[in-house]
């Protein structure tokens, strides 16, 4: 186990097989180096630490499980990240080990800037969603004059000012110059659906 912690001060490296402790400041990375048919030299797991540096900076704790292993003339680096609960995963076989390992670390740095922009954007849409939710909430009008209508005024008898209003159901009132008197009256509908109401101004 390879611990390693690092801040201004100073730098304290304990080496125990292929696994790593890394820590700046409050971001975390605990990484383990495997080979496979592979040696794993202080080269190799140096070189990994620092191209690992461009994946730790988006986490503020994370893992890295990385495989290096050769098969005939590949070198194949594997490298696993898991952060947040989410997991990345590279594997890429060149014939030369670092060129793999260099190739992991640009598909996983693509991985993880691609699902950050994607949990960005939907934070920002719930963020306007309830924005518009909250501008859709209408404040209750009261005492307030909201809808003007206008009549025409014409001269009739009450009785025909009755016969006019039943013409037109969505109406419940009408408006009108009585011809006996010359004064504005007002027919209306009576609750019970049957009768009708007249309003005359006072002599």
């Amino acid at each position: 186990m390879l611990e390693k912690f690092e801040n201004n001060i100073y730098n304290e490296s304990i080496n125990h097989k292929n696994k790593t402790y890394k820590k700046k400041g409050a971001i975390f990375m605990k990484i383990k180096i495997t080979g496979k048919e592979l040696k794993i030299t202080d080269a190799i797991n140096d070189y990994v630490e620092r191209k690992l540096d461009r994946i730790e900076k988006y986490f503020e704790e994370s893992e890295a499980e990385v495989t290096l292993r050769t098969e005939k003339n590949a070198q194949i680096a594997e490298i696993y990240v898991t952060a947040n609960g989410e997991k990345y995963r590279a594997v890429t076989e060149d014939k030369d080990l670092y060129a793999s390992i260099d190739k992991d670390i640009d598909i996983l740095e693509g991985q993880i800037r691609k699902a950050k922009t994607k949990k960005e954007k939907m934070q920002k849409d719930a963020s306007i969603k309830t924005l518009e939710t909250f501008g859709s909430e209408k404040k209750e009008i009261e005492n307030e004059i909201v809808k003007t209508s206008y009549y025409e005024l014409k001269p009739m008898l009450p009785e025909d000012a009755m016969l006019k209003l039943q013409e037109q159901p969505s109406h419940v009132f009408l408006a009108f110059v009585n011809v006996e008197t010359g004064k504005v009256n007002v027919i209306h509908k009576l609750k019970d659906g049957k009768n009708y109401g007249l309003v005359e101004p006072e002599a």
